[in-house]
C-alpha cells in the first residue's frame, strides 16, 4: 500500500509541477523577462535587471527540468562581476542522468550527496562574455589545477558540451554586456 501511495504521490507532483512553477511569481517575472530578451522586444540601449530572488526562484523552478537529477538546494549570491553558486550535488546521480556508468573506484569516491560551491567571474562587453571559473570547493576540499579540470571535463562539459569556460563567446539576443552586482544581474541591450 505504501509504493502505492508513494506512486500516487509523484503522480500528483508530477501534474502539478507546472502549476506550482505558475504560481511563484519571481520565477514567472524572471521567465517572462528571459523571454522578452529572447524575442528581442527589449528596446535598443536599454536594459533589463533580475534580481538575486528572480534569479534564486528561475534555478528552483528551471534548472530541476535541465538536470533532473543529482543536484537540488541550488541558490546563488552575487557580488560586483562576480557570481558564487551553491548546492547539493550527487555527482554519481549526474553520471547516471547523462547515460554514464561509472567503474566501482569512481562510484565509491564520487557516490552521495557533497554541499559544493562554485565561484566565477565574468567580463563582459561589446557583445562578448568571459567566464572564468576561479574556485570549487566540494564540502572541505578545495579543486584548483588538475583536479578542477578534472571536474570540469567529467561533470560539467558533458552536461553542456557547448559551453565556454575560461574563454570569450559572442553574446545573442542583441546583447551588449551582461553586468553582475551584489543585488542582481543588468543586462544590457545594444544601441
Amino acid at each position: 500500500m505504501s509504493q502505492l501511495a508513494g506512486a500516487l504521490r509523484w503522480t500528483i507532483f508530477a501534474a502539478l509541477a507546472p502549476a506550482i512553477q505558475a504560481a511563484d511569481p519571481l520565477y514567472v517575472s524572471a521567465r517572462h523577462k528571459l523571454d522578452i530578451i529572447e524575442q528581442r522586444k527589449v528596446p535598443r540601449g536599454s536594459s533589463v535587471f533580475f534580481s538575486v530572488a528572480e534569479i534564486n526562484a528561475w534555478a528552483r523552478n528551471r534548472l530541476p527540468e535541465l538536470i533532473p537529477a543529482g543536484i537540488r538546494n541550488q541558490y546563488v549570491e552575487l557580488g560586483t562581476d562576480t557570481a558564487t553558486g551553491f548546492a547539493l550535488i550527487d555527482f554519481l546521480k549526474l553520471r547516471h542522468a547523462q547515460g554514464q556508468q561509472s567503474g566501482w573506484l569512481l562510484t565509491k569516491l564520487i557516490e552521495g550527496e557533497r554541499q559544493v560551491k562554485v565561484n566565477i567571474r565574468m567580463q563582459s562587453g561589446g557583445g562578448k562574455c568571459t567566464v572564468f571559473l576561479t574556485r570549487v570547493q566540494i564540502g572541505v576540499a578545495v579543486a584548483s589545477g588538475t583536479l578542477l579540470n578534472l571536474l570540469l571535463n567529467t561533470f560539467f562539459l558533458p552536461l553542456y558540451p557547448d559551453s565556454k569556460i575560461n574563454e570569450a563567446f559572442e553574446l545573442d539576443y542583441d546583447i551588449e554586456r551582461i553586468e553582475i552586482r551584489p543585488a542582481g544581474v543588468r543586462v544590457v541591450i545594444k544601441r
